[in-house]
């Protein structure tokens, strides 16, 4: 049986949508399929998504933030208990509100394979099932409207250290899961000047080589808890 996130075989992606609005949840289902996923369940509460996740161990789940029963942030809680279960399993959660407190929450418990867009996103076809895609490979894909709002609010004496107007930029791009070619053609600029960004922003982190290769998704954890103080 392939694990759960791996995704290196020519086999579809296998995808469990949890969602309470049956139309969306059929919409985002068929939206999945037509792209060549495989969605193995669908779910409309939190405790299906827990039982239904566990049994059927799929690539990514693509989940409300706020489910039944009690309709708060059940669809949060069990997609991070999920992972604490199936680690490999990637999330990406989704929800009408700009909450930087759940995006921080979910990917400080695990930075790899995490994502947090807006409902509104799924109508951008193609960005969503590239978010979709990026989870499930272990990367990260925040929505860039909750991206700004962070931005928005840093503070003097985060703890981030200090970067320049346009590492942030590059720090942000990194934070919605651009790869470097993206935020290039985003910022105008070329690969060669993006690469000298990021490798600035590792630096300033403190952010060494990995044998995971996550140093990005790290950087955006750092970024993440810096603005969560």
């Amino acid at each position: 049986m392939t694990p759960a996130g791996d995704t290196s075989d020519a086999g579809p992606l296998r995808v469990l949508v949890a969602e309470d609005d049956v139309l969306l949840r059929e919409g985002i289902a068929g939206l999945l399929t037509d792209a060549g996923c495989d969605v193995v369940a669908q779910v409309g509460d939190a405790e299906d998504l827990l039982r239904k996740g566990l049994a059927h161990r799929p690539d990514v789940v693509v989940a409300d933030v706020r489910m039944p029963p009690r309709r708060q942030d059940d669809g949060l809680v069990a997609a991070i208990e999920l992972r604490r279960r199936v680690p490999d399993v990637g999330v990406l959660v989704l929800s009408q509100y700009r909450e930087e407190s759940l995006a921080t929450e979910l990917i400080t418990n695990h930075p790899q394979g995490v994502g947090y867009l807006l409902k509104e996103r799924v109508s951008d076809v193609a960005s969503f099932i590239d978010a979709v895609r990026r989870v499930a490979a272990g990367g990260s894909a925040l929505d860039p409207e909750l991206v700004a709002l962070m931005l928005k609010h840093r503070r003097p004496g985060d703890h981030l250290p200090e970067l320049t107007p346009r590492e942030q930029e590059v720090l942000a791009g990194m934070a919605e899961g651009k790869s470097n070619e993206g935020i290039a053609d985003d910022l105008v600029l070329s690969q060669k000047a993006v690469e000298k960004h990021v490798t600035a922003i590792m630096h300033k982190l403190g952010i060494g080589p990995t044998r995971t290769g996550n140093r990005r998704v790290l950087a955006v954890l750092a970024y993440l808890r810096a603005n969560e103080q």
